[in-house]
């Protein structure tokens, strides 16, 4: 069981990561829906996951993730992205996530790459 932020500009793609990781066991301990309010929120929450979207407004996330990682290190991140967006994930990569998914979610698919960050 993981602590996890869900960040997603998104309403929906944040309730829908929100079932599937609370279906996984895993605690939903906030939500942003931009990359400034994620630094904010990872640093007062601490928890041990980011699911983060790539396109937000005010801070992306490749911007957010290099913040959060400025501060903390041992955080995970596991990006999400719509198809056809590999150069954004290869460069989240690059930066200190350590997986991504693919919009629209597949359940089977985010707990795989949660539980498998997690281990």
């Amino acid at each position: 069981m993981a602590k996890v932020l869900v960040v997603d500009d998104a309403k929906f793609m944040r309730m829908t990561l929100t079932n599937i990781l609370e279906k996984g066991n895993h605690v939903v301990v906030g939500e942003a829906d931009n990359g400034k309010q994620a630094v904010e929120l990872c640093q007062s929450l601490q928890p041990d996951l980011i699911t983060m979207d790539i396109t937000m407004p005010d801070m992306n996330g490749i911007e957010a993730l290099k913040a959060i990682k400025s501060f903390n290190e041992q955080v995970r991140v596991v990006m999400c992205s719509a198809m056809g967006q590999q150069k954004m994930v290869m460069e989240a990569i690059e930066n200190g996530a350590k997986d991504f998914i693919v919009k629209p979610f597949d359940e089977s698919r985010v707990l795989e790459s949660v539980n498998r960050v997690l281990s």
